[in-house]
Parts: C-alpha cells; sequence; structure tokens
C-alpha cells in the first residue's frame, strides 16, 4: 500500500506506452490535469477510457459524453503532450546501454567530470552506509510536465534532504537517471533545463517553506546548490541535457543533535450539493522523514505494520547515537596529509633527467588528449611552453568551446584532419604543407573540423582508427621527429573507462611504434582517472604504466610544476620596440604566427640562465653565432664583442643613406668570403639596432616569399596599425640567387601596398647576407659592402685582446678553430697544421672517418651543408637513450670532433645537425685527405651516393638529397662558358682523377632515378665531354620522360642533336661535302631544329603559366630561339662546303637566295651548268626544301624576337643574369654570319635589268638597314646604347629616305622606323642635319595614326605618339593632347598581349625621360642620366635602386617635374591643357602607399614600351 512517505508519486509510475494505461491510470492521469474537474475524470473512468481508448479519442466523442467543450480541449491537447512527449522519452530505452560510469564527485563543484549518455551508475539507490558515504536515489524527471518540475524537483529534494539529515547521512539525489522497469537502474537520461538559476532559487524558497523556523539556517548549510552535471552524446560532442544533483552534508557541527520535520501543505475538499470544490484552505501537517532502504519514509505517516508514534519515537531515542556515530566517522575521514614525490618525478620525465625545459633531453612534445573541462583549462599555459609539435585531440568540440579553442586563443596552431597526414608524396614535403616544425599540428581525430562527423567509442575503431595510425606512423618516422628524442604525453582529462576508447587505441599504436613507455608520460585528472587508465592498460597489454604517470598532483600544480622548470628567460615577457625608448609586449600568439621568422626583443636573453660555456665553445669552434653570444659579451667581466671596420660604415652611413629613399622596401648587401664573420657582423648588427628598428631574421630560405613578406609586414604594424613609427630590419642569410632576394623585395612592397602603410621612409630594410667565393669581383656600392678574408690592423687587436679572455674561461682554447683562423688573419700555413694534426692516423675504412670525409666534401661544395645528428647517430651506430644520459654525437666522431660544430638546420622539417666549423679547414682537410691518405674526391663522392644508410628514413634525409644534388648539378655561371659547363665537383674531380667522373655521375643517377635533372646532366656530360651522342641521347630522353613539359629538359635533347650536327660538321676534313653526308648533316639539322622549336613552344606555355598565376619571376627560357638560329647558322656553313654554292659570289648569292625561298630548287637546278654532277646534290635538297625555303625567314623571326626582349626589356633592379650575357654574345656572332650571308647579296649580278634600278637601290638599302638591325624598332632604339657612331646614324636616314622616295607602297613599319631613326638621330647628334624637323615629324606621326595600322605596329607606334606628344606645350593640337591618354591605355593592354610570353622577372626599360625642353631635346635619353652620375654600371645600378640617381648634381636640371593627384594606386598627371589629366603608374607602387586619395604629389615621367610611368615621386 503506497503511502505519502514514498517518493515515487502515480505520474512517474505510469507507462511510457500510453496503450498499456488502466481506466483507474487514466482517471489519476485526468485529475491531476489542471482546469479540469473530477466529475470529468469519473466520466472518464465510467466510460472505461483506458490507454488504449484515450489515444482514439477526439474532442467529439467527450463532448458527446458529457464533457464540456473547455475540458474537452484541455483533455485532448494534454494527452497529445503525452504521447509526443513518451514518444521522445521512449528513445532512450532503444538507445544501445552504455558502461558504467562513477557518479561525479560528492560534494564538489568545479570537477570535470561529465556523464555520458545511457552510461550506468555504478551505485545502486540506498540508504545510510557509513554515514560519510553518500546514499544515492534517482529521478527520472522525464515524464514530468514542464510546469510541474520545478515543484516536483522542490518536493523530491526536500523530502530527501530531511531523510539525510535525520539519518545522519551523506546523500546525493539525481534528476535526470533512470530506474527499473522503465530504463536500467542508474542509466543516464539526462533532462533539458534552460534557467538553472530558478532552480537554486526555487529550492531556497522551498527550504524556507518546508522546514521549522528554527532549523532553516541548519538544512539551508546541509543541502548544498544544485549542481548540474553536463551530458556528451555516444560522440563526445556535447548535448543540451544535465543531471541536476543535490549533495546534502549533515555535518555534526550543524546538525549536532537536532532532528528535523518538514511542513507539507494539503489541499482539502469540500462538497456542495451539487458538486465538488476545491477548498482554499491549507492543513499543514509534519513529516518525519528518514532513509529506508532505497527510498525515504515518513515515520509520522499512518501505517498498518506498527503503533502509531512507535517507529518515530523509536528512531528519536538513537539519534542521539547516530549523531555520535557520525561524529566518528566525519573524524576518521580526515585526510591524512599524504607526502608525494610525483613533482620531481614528473619533472624528471618531462625533461629526461635534466630538470630544465631549457635544457631538456627531450627535443618535440606530441600530446594525446581526449574531453576537456572548461574547469581545466584554467591550468594549462605549460602546452604553451612545451610548445608541441603535435597535437591528437579526441574531443570533437575542441574548436568551439574546448582546449584548441583555449590555445589558439594564444598560440599560432594548424588545423588538420588525419586525413592530411596520409603519405601521398615525400615525407618532408607533407611535413612542409603541415608546417609541422613551425606551428602546432592540432589533429582533430573524432571530427569537428572541415564537417567531419564525430564517431561514437564503438565505431571509432573502424572508422577513424586506420587514418589516426597514420598520423602516428607519420610523426614516429625518423625523418620527422629525432629518435628517442621526443615525448608523447597523454593528458586524460575525462576518465577512459572503456577498454575500446580511441585513447586506449591511440596508447596502444605509439607503443607499437616506441617499443618502450620511457618516451611515454601520462597526466590524469585525478587518482579514480589514473586507476581506470592503469586497470584498461594492464588488463590489455600486461604493462604497468604507473611508473609513467602523474595523477596525484591536479592540473594547476602539474601547470606550475613544468613551468617552474623554465629559465627565467623563458618565463618573462618579450618586447619589441616603438620608437623614442617606448615598447609593446610581443604576444606569444603574434609571435608563434611568424614562424618565418626569428625576431629579436629588445630584452632578447635577459634573465637568461642558459649554459655560456657550451654556447661559447660551439661559436668559437665555428658555429653560428646566436644571440646569446652577443647577450653574453655585454655581461660585466666580458669584454665587448668584436666590431669588425665595417661595422660602423653600415650604421652610420649605409642604413642613414638608406633611410632617405622612399620607397617602402629597401636593400643593402652584405658580401662575404665564407668563413670571415659575415653573417656574425650582420647579427651584430641587428643587436646594436634592435631597440631602433623591429629586428629579425630569415630562418629558412626555401620558404614561401609571400607568405614571408605578410609575416614581415605583420611584425611591422603589430600594435602600430596603418602609420608605423619603427621600420623592420631584416636579415636574409645565404640566399642562393640575389633574384630571390629582389622576389621578396617585390612582395614586401605589394603588401605594403595592400596594407596601405602610411610612410615617407623606407619600412623595411632587407640586410642580404650572401657569400662568394672572391670579393674581386664585386664592385663596393652604396649600399654593397664586402668582407673579404683579411683582417685590419685594428680588427687582430680587437681579437688579441678576445683571446685573453678566452683563455680565462675556455680550457681548451686551442680547438677553438673558427675564432683562431681569423685572429690568425686565415694564415694558409695554421690551417694546413690543423688539418694534417686533427687528421693523423685517418682510415678511410672506420665509420667516423668516413662521415667527417663526407662533411668535408659537402662544405667545400656545398657551402653551409650538414648532416643530420640523427644520421650520425645512425651511421655511427650510436644508440640514444629516451631519458637522461645519451651519449653526445661529438664522442662518436673522436679525435675528429674538433672539427665540427653544432646547428640548427631550418628546413621542411627543423632538426639539429653537425658541419665542418670552418670551410677554410673544409678544404685544407679535402686536400690533407688526397695527398696524405690517397683518398680522391671521387672515392667520397662515390662513398656518399652508394651508402644506403645515407638515405634511409631519418632527419634531414630530405636535406642531404638536396645538397648532394646541387653538389652535382649546380654551376657557377660567367661568360666564360668553358669554365662552368658543370658543377665544381665534377670539375673538381675531372682535375685531380680524369675518368673517375663518370662513375660518380652513374652512382648519381642510381641514386637519384627518378630525377629528370640529373639524367639532364648525364646527357650533358656525354655529349659534351666524352662525344658519346648515342648515349646523350638515351638519357635526354630518359629526361624528357620524367619532365615531359620541362623546356630545360626539351633543351637538352635538342643541344645533343645540335653538338651532334656540329661534331659531324667538324670531322668533316674535306672541302666537299658529298651528297650522303649532306643528306646526315641536314636531316640532324632538321631533327635539331624542330627540337628547338619544341622548347620555345614549351618555354612560351611555362611563361603562359607564369603570367596567369604569378608564381615566380624566373624568365623566359629562350635557349629554344637560339638554338634555332645557331643550328640556322651550322646549315649555312654546310651548304658552303657543298659544290653548287662553293662558287665564289654568284654561289653565296644562289644560296642566299634559295635560303630566302625567293628562288626554288628546280630553277637553280635548271640553270646549273654542271646540274649533272650535281644531280645527287640537288635530290638531298629536294628533301628538305621546306625547311631550306623558310630558313632565313625563321632565324631572321628568332632574332628580331631576342633583339626586342632584349632592348625593351631589362633585368629587375639589382639583379645580374650572366648566362643572358653568354647569350647576346653567341647571339651576335650568329647575326654577323647572317648578315654575311643574306645582307651581302650581289642583286647586280641577279638583276641586269636597267629598269629595276630604282627596286635595286630599295633592295640594297634594306639589306643596309638589317645589316645594322636598324630595320625594326628595338633595333634603333639600341642605337641610343650601343654605341652607334654618328655617322652611322646619318647612313641610316639617308636608307630610310631611299626607302620611303623609291617604294611604290611604303608600308607603315618603315614610316615608323622613320621616325624612329629621326628621334634617335636627333638625340645622337643634335646638330645634324639629316633628320627632319619635330613639327614635320609630328605631321607623319598624326598621318600614320590616323590610318589602318598593323596589329603589330600598334605598341611601337603608341611609344613614340606617347612620348612626342606628352601634353606638355600648346605646340599641339587639343585634338591629339586628348588622344595621349587612349595611347597610354591601349599601350597597357597591347603589352600585356604582346609580351605575356617574355616579361616575366623583366622589367620595362625606360628609354626616355621627359625633359624640361621642347621639340626632340624634351626627350633626354636615359643613357644621359647615367653618364651624368660618371658611375660603374654597379654603381648606376645601385643609384637607380636607391632612388639616388634623381639627386646627382645636374640631372635636375634635365628633367621635367610634373605634378599629379593620387587616385588609389595610380597618379592623374597634369597637363598643359586645364581639367584634362592623364592616368599614369608608378615605377613603384609603395610610393604611392599610404597616400591620401586626391594628395599632390611631383614626379619624373619615364617613358617605356608598357607606357608611361611616374619616378622619383615626391
Amino acid at each position: 500500500m503506497a503511502t505519502q512517505g514514498e517518493t515515487k508519486n502515480e505520474e512517474e509510475d505510469l507507462s511510457a506506452d500510453i496503450n498499456k494505461w488502466t481506466k483507474h491510470q487514466v482517471k489519476q492521469w485526468a485529475l491531476n490535469l489542471d482546469g479540469v474537474d473530477a466529475k470529468f475524470a469519473d466520466m472518464l473512468y465510467q466510460q472505461d477510457i483506458n490507454g488504449a481508448s484515450l489515444v482514439l479519442l477526439d474532442r467529439a466523442d467527450l463532448m458527446d459524453s458529457g464533457v464540456t467543450l473547455g475540458p474537452a480541449k484541455l483533455i485532448i491537447n494534454a494527452r497529445d503532450k503525452v504521447m509526443k512527449l513518451r514518444k521522445e522519452q521512449s528513445t532512450y530505452g532503444s538507445n544501445q546501454i552504455g558502461r558504467t560510469c562513477k557518479p561525479y564527485p560528492f560534494h564538489r563543484y568545479h570537477d570535470s567530470y561529465r556523464y555520458r549518455e545511457n552510461s550506468i551508475l555504478d551505485v545502486p539507490e540506498s540508504s545510510a552506509l557509513d554515514f560519510v558515504e553518500p546514499c544515492h536515489e534517482y529521478k527520472g524527471f522525464i515524464h514530468t510536465p514542464d510546469e510541474n518540475k520545478m515543484e516536483k524537483f522542490t518536493s523530491e529534494v526536500i523530502r530527501f534532504a530531511a531523510a539525510c539529515m535525520n539519518s545522519r547521512t551523506n546523500g546525493t539525489i539525481h534528476f535526470g537517471i533512470g530506474d527499473m522497469p522503465e530504463f536500467t537502474h542508474g542509466q543516464v537520461l539526462g533532462v533539458i533545463v534552460t534557467d538553472r538559476e530558478a532552480y537554486g532559487n526555487a529550492l531556497q524558497r522551498a527550504v524556507e517553506g518546508h522546514f521549522e523556523h528554527k532549523h532553516i539556517s541548519a538544512a539551508k548549510s546541509c543541502i548544498k546548490p544544485p549542481r548540474f552535471v553536463t551530458i556528451l552524446n555516444q560522440d563526445m560532442t556535447s548535448s543540451e541535457k544535465s543531471v541536476v544533483e543535490v549533495d546534502i552534508v549533515p555535518s555534526f557541527i550543524i546538525c549536532e543533535q537536532n532532528h528535523y520535520h518538514i511542513l507539507q501543505s494539503k489541499k482539502t475538499k469540500k462538497k456542495t450539493k451539487n458538486k465538488e470544490t476545491d477548498d482554499i484552505g491549507e492543513k499543514p501537517s509534519k513529516q518525519f522523514f528518514v532513509r529506508d532502504g532505497s527510498s525515504s519514509r515518513d515515520l509520522l505517516a499512518p501505517t498498518t505494520f506498527a503503533k502509531p508514534g512507535k517507529e518515530y519515537a523509536d528512531f528519536l531515542e538513537k539519534l542521539p547515537q547516530l549523531s555520535q556515530l557520525r561524529q566518528q566517522e566525519e573524524e576518521k575521514q580526515l585526510k591524512v596529509v599524504r607526502s608525494s614525490v610525483q613533482g620531481s618525478r614528473l619533472s624528471q620525465m618531462i625533461t629526461g633527467g635534466s630538470q630544465s625545459l631549457d635544457k631538456s633531453h627531450f627535443e618535440q612534445y606530441v600530446i594525446v588528449t581526449n574531453k576537456s573541462h572548461p574547469v581545466q583549462l584554467e591550468s594549462l599555459g605549460f602546452l604553451l611552453e612545451l610548445n608541441p609539435i603535435a597535437v591528437l585531440d579526441f574531443d570533437p568540440e575542441s574548436a568551439d568551446n574546448g582546449l584548441q579553442k583555449h590555445i589558439g586563443e594564444q598560440s599560432t596552431v594548424s588545423t588538420h584532419l588525419p586525413v592530411d597526414y596520409k603519405i601521398t608524396e615525400a615525407i618532408e614535403d607533407i611535413a612542409k604543407k603541415l608546417k609541422l616544425t613551425r606551428n602546432t599540428s592540432w589533429v582533430f581525430c573524432n571530427g569537428g573540423l572541415k564537417n567531419e562527423v564525430p564517431s561514437d567509442i564503438d565505431s571509432w575503431l573502424m572508422g577513424k582508427g586506420a587514418s589516426v595510425r597514420d598520423v602516428i606512423s607519420f610523426l614516429c618516422r625518423k625523418e620527422v621527429l629525432p629518435q628517442k628524442r621526443y615525448l608523447v604525453i597523454f593528458l586524460i582529462f575525462s576518465t577512459v573507462s572503456e577498454k575500446s576508447d580511441p585513447l586506449i587505441e591511440t596508447f596502444s599504436m605509439f607503443l607499437q611504434e616506441l617499443k618502450v613507455t620511457e618516451q611515454i608520460l601520462c597526466i590524469c585528472e585525478n587518482e579514480n582517472a589514473f586507476n581506470c587508465w592503469k586497470d584498461l592498460i594492464q588488463a590489455r597489454y600486461t604493462i604497468d604504466i604507473s611508473h609513467r604517470c602523474i595523477y596525484e598532483l591536479s592540473f594547476a600544480q602539474v601547470n606550475g610544476t613544468i613551468c617552474s622548470l623554465l629559465s627565467e628567460n623563458r618565463r618573462a615577457c618579450r618586447f619589441l620596440s616603438c620608437g623614442g625608448g617606448s615598447k609593446v609586449l610581443f604576444e606569444k600568439k603574434v609571435e608563434g604566427s611568424l614562424s618565418s621568422l626569428d625576431v629579436l626583443c629588445v630584452n632578447q636573453c635577459e634573465g637568461g640562465s642558459e649554459d655560456k660555456v657550451h654556447i661559447e665553445e660551439n661559436f668559437y669552434k665555428g658555429g653560428k653565432v646566436s644571440w646569446w653570444n652577443l647577450y653574453f659579451s655585454e655581461q660585466p667581466g666580458s669584454t665587448p664583442f668584436i666590431k669588425r671596420d665595417k661595422f660602423d660604415f653600415i650604421i652610420d652611413t649605409v642604413i642613414p643613406e638608406l633611410n632617405t629613399s622612399r620607397k617602402a622596401c629597401v636593400q643593402f648587401n652584405l658580401i662575404h668570403v665564407p668563413g670571415c664573420g659575415g653573417t656574425t657582423l650582420a647579427m651584430h648588427i641587428l643587436w646594436a639596432l634592435k631597440d631602433k628598428f623591429r629586428c629579425a631574421v630569415l630562418k629558412d630560405c626555401n620558404a614561401d616569399l609571400a607568405d614571408v613578406a605578410q609575416q614581415v609586414v605583420k611584425l611591422l604594424t603589430f600594435k602600430e596599425e596603418k602609420s608605423p613609427q619603427i621600420p623592420v630590419l631584416l636579415l636574409i642569410d645565404d640566399f642562393d640567387d640575389i633574384n630571390n632576394v629582389i622576389d621578396l623585395k617585390e612582395h614586401i612592397e605589394k603588401e605594403c601596398v595592400r596594407m596601405d602603410i602610411k610612410s615617407r621612409s623606407p619600412q623595411v630594410f632587407l640586410l642580404n647576407c650572401m657569400r662568394t667565393e672572391s670579393v674581386d669581383q664585386t664592385e663596393t656600392t652604396v649600399e654593397t659592402v664586402l668582407i673579404d678574408n683579411s683582417l685590419s690592423e685594428a680588427e687582430q687587436r680587437l681579437f688579441e685582446q678576445k683571446l685573453v679572455e678566452i683563455e680565462k674561461t675556455h680550457k681548451n682554447a686551442e680547438t677553438f678553430y673558427g675564432f683562431m683562423i681569423m685572429k690568425k688573419n686565415f694564415l694558409p700555413e695554421y690551417i694546413q697544421g690543423v688539418a694534417r694534426n686533427t687528421l693523423k692516423g685517418f682510415d678511410i675504412h672506420q665509420k667516423h672517418a668516413q662521415l667527417i670525409a663526407v662533411l668535408v666534401l659537402l662544405e667545400v661544395y656545398c657551402k653551409g651543408a650538414s648532416l643530420s645528428i640523427s644520421l650520425c647517430e645512425e651511421f655511427l651506430g650510436l644508440q640514444p637513450k629516451p631519458c637522461c644520459g645519451s651519449g653526445r654525437i661529438e664522442d662518436g666522431f673522436g679525435k675528429f670532433s674538433t672539427l665540427i660544430a653544432r646547428c640548427v638546420v631550418e628546413d621542411k622539417v627543423r632538426f639539429e645537425a653537425v658541419k665542418i666549423m670552418h670551410s677554410s679547414i673544409a678544404l685544407h682537410c679535402l686536400q690533407e685527405i688526397n695527398t696524405t691518405y690517397q683518398v680522391k674526391k671521387a672515392d667520397i663522392a662515390n662513398l656518399l651516393l652508394n651508402t644506403d644508410n645515407f638515405y634511409e628514413c631519418t632527419q634531414g634525409k630530405g636535406k642531404l638529397m638536396q645538397d648532394v644534388r646541387k653538389m652535382l648539378v649546380k654551376r657557377n655561371h660567367s661568360i666564360h662558358e668553358e669554365d662552368t659547363q658543370f658543377s665544381p665537383l665534377i670539375q673538381g674531380i675531372v682535375s685531380e682523377s680524369r675518368g673517375l667522373e663518370e662513375m660518380v655521375l652513374q652512382n648519381a643517377a642510381k641514386r637519384f632515378e627518378k630525377d629528370s635533372i640529373i639524367c639532364q646532366l648525364l646527357a650533358r656530360y656525354y655529349y659534351l665531354k666524352r662525344k658519346d651522342f648515342e648515349e646523350a641521347k638515351q638519357w635526354a630522353l630518359q629526361a624528357k620522360r620524367l619532365s615531359r613539359e620541362n623546356s630545360y629538359i626539351a633543351d637538352t635533347s635538342a643541344q645533343v642533336m645540335k653538338h651532334e650536327l656540329k661534331n659531324a660538321v667538324l670531322s668533316q676534313k674535306e672541302d666537299s661535302i658529298k651528297p650522303s653526308v649532306l643528306s646526315s648533316l641536314l636531316h640532324m639539322a632538321q631533327s635539331a631544329t624542330e627540337g628547338f622549336q619544341e622548347v620555345h613552344q614549351l618555354a612560351r606555355k611555362e611563361s603562359e603559366h607564369r603570367f596567369l598565376h604569378k608564381t615566380d619571376n624566373s624568365p623566359l627560357n629562350t635557349s629554344g630561339c637560339l638554338g634555332e638560329i645557331q643550328v640556322a647558322v651550322m646549315v649555312i656553313e654546310i651548304l658552303k662546303k657543298t659544290s653548287i654554292f662553293s662558287l665564289g659570289n654568284v654561289g653565296h648569292d644562289l644560296m642566299g637566295q634559295l635560303l630566302s625561298g625567293k628562288i626554288k630548287i628546280q630553277q637553280l637546278e635548271k640553270h646549273d651548268p654542271r646540274h649533272n654532277k650535281h644531280m645527287a646534290y640537288y635530290q638531298v635538297l629536294r628533301e628538305f626544301e621546306d625547311f631550306l625555303y623558310n630558313l632565313k625567314t625563321k632565324t631572321k623571326r628568332q632574332i628580331d624576337f631576342l633583339e626586342n626582349i632584349y632592348v625593351n626589356l631589362g633585368p629587375r633592379l639589382g639583379s645580374r643574369d650572366s648566362r643572358e650575357q653568354v647569350a647576346r654574345q653567341e647571339l651576335l656572332r650568329c647575326f654577323k654570319q647572317y648578315v654575311n650571308l643574306f645582307c651581302k647579296i650581289d642583286c647586280a649580278d641577279l638583276l641586269k635589268n636597267k629598269g629595276l634600278n630604282f627596286m635595286l637601290q630599295v633592295e640594297k638599302a634594306r639589306q643596309f638597314l638589317e645589316a645594322r638591325k636598324a630595320d625594326t624598332h628595338s633595333g634603333i632604339l639600341n642605337c641610343l646604347s650601343n654605341g652607334t657612331p654618328p655617322e652611322m646614324m646619318e647612313k641610316i636616314a639617308r636608307q630610310y629616305d631611299v626607302i620611303l622616295k623609291n617604294s611604290e607602297e611604303v608600308n607603315v613599319t618603315d614610316k615608323i622606323n622613320y621616325i624612329y631613326v629621326n628621334v634617335v638621330l636627333s638625340r645622337i647628334k643634335p646638330q645634324s642635319r639629316q633628320y627632319l624637323q619635330y613639327q614635320c615629324i609630328i605631321d607623319l606621326l598624326k598621318k600614320v595614326l590616323d590610318g589602318q595600322i598593323p596589329l603589330k605596329d600598334n605598341l611601337p607606334l603608341y611609344f613614340l605618339a606617347v612620348a612626342l606628344l606628352w601634353p606638355q606645350q600648346s605646340l599641339i593640337s587639343p585634338e591629339n593632347l586628348r588622344n595621349v591618354g587612349k595611347y597610354v591605355s591601349q599601350m597597357r593592354t597591347l603589352y600585356s598581349a604582346a609580351m605575356k610570353e617574355v616579361c616575366n622577372g623583366k622589367w620595362p626599360v625606360v628609354h626616355f625621360l621627359m625633359g624640361k625642353k621642347q621639340g626632340y631635346e624634351r626627350l633626354v635619353h636615359i643613357a644621359n642620366i647615367e653618364n651624368s652620375a660618371s658611375a660603374g654600371q654597379e654603381k648606376i645600378s645601385s643609384l637607380w635602386e636607391n632612388d639616388k640617381i634623381w639627386k646627382v648634381d645636374g640631372i635636375e636640371e634635365l628633367l621635367c617635374r610634373v605634378t599629379g593627384k593620387v587616385k588609389r594606386s595610380v597618379i592623374l598627371a597634369d597637363t598643359c591643357v586645364p581639367d584634362f589629366k592623364i592616368e599614369i603608374n608608378p615605377m613603384f607602387r609603395s610610393q604611392l602607399s599610404g597616400r591620401e586619395n586626391g594628395s599632390k604629389v611631383s614626379f619624373f615621367i619615364g617613358f617605356t614600351i608598357k607606357g608611361p610611368f611616374a619616378i622619383d615621386i615626391e
């Protein structure tokens, strides 16, 4: 029989299936509905309405049975709500029941514990146990209507609380936990709580309303506020549901020996004659609850099992005893202070025994973590300091409200899915894409990124386990992380209680990769989480993981312990200068985002505790200088850092000079011989200027330059927004190519423009530190400083003083070879002695000797090359240990260890390496190994290429292959082509042991079997050195197979054929070539020509792709054009050796006519008096007639094409291309032979008709012009620069007079060229009478502009029109003036169309600038400007680059400064016509950066084939 003391009401006993309700339950349900009288409930009962029939009822049925409209609608609405609610809640029963779990820690509110949906609490509902261990009571709370929930909650809590207080037991009542029979006992269901505060407020009111006044305070102390425990879905995502829990803690000090009644209001009903009504009066009744089994029972409720009040009296009698027992249990449970050593264990394990994170044995950390709680996130600062290489995060909501969001707000992370780690290409290429050693790689291992759906525990292994295994396998590869020198840390935020939990599977995967647990550390939230974790691992692997676990420390204690292992310097805030002595905090997130830069802060190294002795030793031995070396030199007791002679010059002269430039980015070069301290000087300059600049070093020269530019500008604008107060000084060390520096400079300027940075002075200074073998060939300029391998007397004195200090603090100063070489002023005898003594007893068969030999070869032929420590350990058989005490790599090198220095390599993967400590030492060691121990360069190269250990999976493998390939392939290009046919290594092997180079190259091909460049190298070797053209063709063909779309590879194939042809021609010793030989030679020539034509087509495709996608600034590969011209010249030489064309001038002229297509072979044969003798020749010629007829036309087209490039496009400022110089010299040689044939035809011998004399004059004039390249506008313009004598220019003008007067139809090209000739002649010889008056030229120009213009002539014509018609004075009609703007616009369009294939990596040449005078004199040729500067070519380039050329005396008087207004990224130039402006582009867009629209500027105008440009904008 149910009583009031039972906590389960009838409503909660209703079945989830409404169809199973009895008619009694239906009646009871109806009685509880607000607004429905009892009589209507009785009607339902009388009509036998049970659950099944209730479902079928509608409003009409109810009204027919006598229920009025209002109650009928209420009943139907309530029925529908119940059905909907029961349908929703029934899903709990159908869901898979989860595993057991612990209840939320008792009397705790800020723990990270959460329930998982459908899991089962592993404690039953119970009565008092030991008074302190809490009893539990579960309430489903899911069937309770919303309007009744608060009343249900408060009444149940009050009853349960009173029962616990009277029974003196701790207890927890749970709302949202299911019970039998509908659910599994203890099943986590959860309820949706929209207003948590309302629960607390309602409970407070209920306490005040139900407890006696004298006990209200005690009740409030014992009844704790509601706790809302979040429920996670099965896939670990957050749900909207919570379990509402209330803890009861009846402490003895509060309850003493009191007992507690609760007052329960009871509604009574009063009957009238016709109806029963609610009485508004309430009858409060006392209740006395105690815990009885799994429920709370009222001892004052009526019962048939005992005398009324007896149980109550008995309980009160034993209450003092209960209170005493409670007190005793509380005293027992007082925690004994337990001494723990887990803090020191954590320090030991996380550093590998060094007890310092600054000197940790572990170079990298990998974090594995599961669902975190907001409370835990407050104590995870140590993760930022560990800077993990990767985090494997199993929380699918980490990015929204978890760990990734928390860390991502403070540091830069790269987010990934496991699929991103799948090996689809080279390991190091994947690592580079992932930015693996640049930023923390955050891997979402259970969805939560890019719409990846999370999985529950049971489906995770099948759905996502394989891809996470890929991640772990990738990270554990030797190429990625250094073996035994990384630590995997499991941060177990949420208790792992399932054997199939993803963290257990992940632990398994790491264990399989690592083989041992010494590289694993587990940090658990608490002891309970640890026990679950330990037991699961022990059950699966029979491994006791306890010794690798931390569980007695809270995360706050873990955080404090780890952070305490940092040096003061690492813990300190870092600051950047803002100028004027002000500073700004350099946020770690921002610093992390500048992954390509090593930023030098104003307080760099302050408070540091680095190992001074070790750092100084590495530096003095020859290692790279670090900021620590500069910092140590400023400390008390130290002598100052050695100041080189050029130090003050750079700081006091070079940088101030550059600061006057108006470009956003300027550069100065520090060119130095390897090993002479160039990089050290550059770092010293940065250190000295760290208060005046924001200084940084580019860490990786192979980084994407666009990204670097963005990072540089981000550093510039950090906390400065649009108007930076202090510029950036960026050190670039060891770029191979000056063009890369120029590329970076352009990217920075573009980024400044994009960011609209306001400034009138440079914002970024690039200090380009580059190696050179000799400074003799480099000219010193304002921004180029040279450092060679000789010290001044002042510098030598400083080195002497420093040596005294070194010898006081270091016992082994005699092995500081890097320092001593400079102190000895690079004395060769000293270096030879070091090499000889150190290498004494060298044996190439010993492992460490082999390794030192390889390092020496690498350093000599690939400056700065190194071997990773991991690779050296593998090769030497050293076994690193995963904790303290691993052997030093130096020990493995034995007595050769004094020759090596440690370094850090910033490559696709960052790693630590060793290198030969000085380039001079390396060179002399190589000589010593050869002369004393008979080990040749070829032997070492073969050792390096054939030893598989060097190329197995290990760190630095990719960098080593890159360096080896570079040694084999990279040539030092110069104008002496014979000296640079092969790399210095190959040339050195040839010089030392001719013939062995072939074996080295063959071994290279085996090592780099898929490398087209190595195949190309073999092809070049065989056709250049061995003259084995068949072998060369095979290698060239293999190279083409590997790189089908590469024009340079295709060029090698064509070059093989060209050289085979050349060799065949040279081998012909006879004066006359036989027909069979002629056929063979022409066949080779035709094949070579077709090959070069293919090269040109591929080059055009490459160039168009670069133009469209802006991939790089590589210029067009013109080798196909030049090769075709070279073959044509050889064809001419071949034909000269045939008897047909060998007969003096007649044969010469006939060959010219034939190759021009003016006469056919049949005509030639017909008029040949010896045609019978020559029949075999004619048969051969007919086989190649198309090839021969078009030879001149195609050759001329290629010559003009190249000439157009060379004249109108120049190298970017600061860049030089020796290969282009070689190509131009070769073109000149070929053109001379072309002229000898095609421009010296004796037309008088061919044309006997005297009536054709005028035509003859025109033909002779055209031949003359073609021979002087004056038949094209570019050739005529070039006369201004190539030293053409004035007399020759006048003769050219006269030839055009002949053509224009005697031609029946003068073409537009001739007229345009004639105008060019007049302009050029006026500039070369102003006093000449041969050129037309200026107005006549203007009239001719206007006439040409008004006529039909061929497409090919548009661009050169508009160039003239803009230059000559620019609105400077009123002599020209307004109509023509207004057309100039149209011409400018059309020039840009035409330039893009005509020059897009050739303009990449080039700048349009400024041919003229606008001067102050009138007429022809308004055009000031650029040569006049450069001549006024009176400087060498290097200095001219320098003056151009830093804008100083415009400040040279006399130049400003020559040029006209034009005014205009800024309009976004262009300038509207003022003209002599009011309100008429012309839009022109600035030469350097950054000079407009930050200028407001409409602001006034002045500038000079330079005329180029791309249109006019604004120069020297002020």
